[in-house]
């Protein structure tokens, strides 16, 4: 094993901001003189109790959250809310509408059968899941209690461009993969939540941003540990919450401050993603695994004419430093997940490595 940081491509849990990591490091035994780490403090102290608000303030600020709506942390990962998405907001009419343009989304819409009449609004099976649907394509239910998609599709290399027009039903976005990557208008949503381990904090931690007039209707036998607006009453505390995590998190959001915020991160991203499209693009071996207009900023998938180059390719981008090339097997190929994290270097260095391998093979 060596001692030298590689760099991570991981879809998740994905690499964090080295200056991160450091002041992290830095903190880990004594927390600003506490005399005790983050992991140790009790969550109802006031020393915690600051780090949570001032986290939950940083949040709300960098993704310019309106008021009517509450930020909670929750357990369970962003698949728990598969469940506790129907269970909070079906009851209004019995039904909803999934858009279905990944594995992510397909788990939530299997899930949420359980709950109600599930209209299947759109999807993209018909082609391996590469590309999004149009406004024009999504076949809406006026009696749905809400709309559901996913923001980003780590899997495929797809992501969402626009964001549904669906009138009056309330928007559900799963935007665990590509949060605090770009702008969003918070007020055209009804729930957003993401799990942390992409582009916040390590794993554990997911964040939910609901609209305080839609919690409180949630299905009789919702477990009170899925319930919007017992969490909401809790401030997130009903029971202990992922204090490190919560800590965390709060240090990416300092670092992305440094950034520029998100619109400053926008930019870094799409920097990021549109110079490697351009190399594989003008690759002899590789082709991209998304239509162009559907391509994911977050995650680049592609592939050579066969499994034995894409192995080789693999074996020789671990050996140089390139970690977790290798695509999902429904997808098969490679995989570059770019979150926030990956430094500008680590892009600039994948596209002379692919570039030379392009040569040589």
């Amino acid at each position: 094993m060596s001692n030298a940081r590689v760099y991570n491509f991981s879809a998740g849990p994905s690499m964090l901001p080295l200056q991160v990591l450091e002041r992290a490091g830095s903190e880990i035994t004594n927390y600003q003189g506490s005399g005790m780490s983050v992991m140790e403090m009790s969550h109802r102290s006031k020393v915690f109790q600051k780090i949570f608000d001032d986290t939950q303030a940083k949040f709300r600020r960098l993704l310019k959250v309106p008021e009517g709506y509450k930020v909670l942390f929750l357990q369970g990962g962003a698949s728990t809310q598969f469940s506790a998405v129907p269970l909070n907001l079906i009851g209004k009419t019995g039904k909803a509408d999934y858009a279905v343009t990944g594995n992510f989304s397909n788990l939530a819409y299997k899930e949420a059968k359980k709950y109600g009449t599930i209209n299947l609004a759109a999807s993209s099976e018909d082609r391996n899941h590469t590309y999004i649907p149009t406004q024009d394509q999504l076949k809406l239910d006026p009696e749905a209690s809400y709309f559901y998609y996913c923001a980003n599709n780590t899997i495929y290399g797809t992501e969402w461009q626009y964001v549904p027009d669906t009138g009056d039903v309330p928007l559900v976005c799963d935007m665990s993969s590509d949060i605090l990557s770009r702008p969003v208008d918070v007020s055209k949503y009804g729930v957003i939540f993401a799990g942390a381990q992409k582009n916040m904090a390590p794993a554990g931690l997911t964040v939910a941003i609901v609209r305080e007039d839609l919690a409180g209707h949630e299905l009789p036998y919702t477990p009170k540990m899925l319930g919007y607006q017992i969490m909401i009453e809790k401030d997130s505390m009903y029971n202990t919450p992922p204090c490190w995590c919560i800590y965390m998190l709060g240090l990416v959001l300092d670092w992305l401050e440094e950034q520029g915020g998100v619109e400053g991160m926008e930019a870094i991203k799409h920097g990021k993603a549109q110079m490697l499209y351009d190399v594989i693009d003008n690759s002899k071996l590789f082709t991209c695994a998304a239509e162009v207009g559907s391509r994911s900023d977050m995650n680049v998938t592609f592939r050579s004419a066969s499994e034995e180059l894409d192995a080789k390719f693999v074996a020789e981008a671990t050996a140089a430093g390139f970690t977790n090339l290798k695509g999902h097997r429904n997808v098969g190929g490679m995989r570059a997940s770019i979150y926030n994290a990956m430094p500008v270097e680590g892009v600039e260095k994948l596209c002379d490595f692919i570039k030379a391998f392009d040569k040589n093979n």
